[in-house]
């Protein structure tokens, strides 16, 4: 669903209106005939910035490209994205390319949240690409997670300052994940200006790319992670990251690293075990 407020019109002598930023919703629906059966998408809206591309299906898992339709969130966008796999699907998103937030003409903050729900006996992979704070914008993203009793979970956040040779813009990050309404996970991020600190030492120092890795499923019940470090030493331009088991039962990888190249080698290496 998409809608775009247009200007109204002005008196000649009057002054000009701020064009107003984007509104656009994607909704993404996995469902099963029975439990453990083949995945099907009755829901795959996508609007403005968003279109949602069928991949071929792997096994009885349905796969989703979401595919940049144009430049988004610029300053005043206001996007969102609903996933939901419903009981007894497998569900995996992935993106063709990087999220570049990027300045608006109107001086305000863009907004983008990501909404996801999980049921009983389902799994959903959450792997989108990069989202890169361009020199100039203010976004703030916020991506909750409901996940039911027995559901699985792959989630992969990761967030790039500033394009080569630039300044990051200003991102304010916000993530909460239940389970059967328990909060496993609630943080908040700022980066940029008006983050007084973010660039110390003892934040990101000179890293320019953090991101995360969050597992969650009945397999760290029986043996839940031991706390890993990740990565070289400090200094070395390495990256470096801490793996650490969560109540749920869960997993989260922490990472932060000089470029999002390195900081993607970090946490594949966190998914492929």
């Amino acid at each position: 669903m998409t809608t775009r407020t247009l200007p109204l019109p002005t008196a000649p002598q009057a002054a000009a209106l701020p064009a107003a930023g984007l509104r656009a919703t994607a909704r993404i629906v996995a469902r099963a005939d029975e439990p453990g059966g083949t995945t099907r998408l009755p829901v795959l809206d996508g609007g403005g910035p968003f279109a949602l591309r069928r991949v071929q299906s792997h096994a009885d898992q349905a796969r989703v490209c979401l595919v940049g339709a144009m430049s988004a969130p610029l300053g005043g966008d206001r996007l969102r994205i609903e996933a939901t796999a419903e009981p007894g699907t497998s569900l995996r998103v992935t993106a063709a390319a990087a999220t570049v937030a990027l300045p608006g003409r109107t001086g305000e903050p863009a907004t983008y949240d990501v909404h996801l729900t999980v049921g009983d006996g389902a799994r959903l992979e959450w792997l989108p690409e990069p989202l890169i704070s361009a020199g100039g914008s203010d976004l703030r993203m916020t991506t909750t997670i409901d996940l039911a009793p027995s559901a699985s979970l792959v989630f992969r956040e990761e967030q790039v300052l500033g394009r080569t040779g630039e300044h990051t813009g200003a991102l304010r990050s916000r993530l909460t994940v239940r389970q059967a309404g328990r909060t496993l996970l609630d943080q908040e991020t700022a980066y940029g200006p008006g983050a007084p600190g973010w660039d110390s030492s003892a934040v990101l120092g000179d890293h320019r790319a953090v991101g995360q890795l969050l597992l969650c499923g009945s397999e760290f019940a029986d043996s839940p992670a031991e706390v890993t470090l990740l990565g070289g030493a400090a200094g070395d331009g390495a990256g470096q990251g801490v793996l650490a088991p969560l109540a749920g039962p869960a997993a989260l990888a922490t990472v932060v690293a000089p470029d999002g190249l390195t900081l993607r080698r970090l946490l594949d290496a966190v998914a492929a075990g």
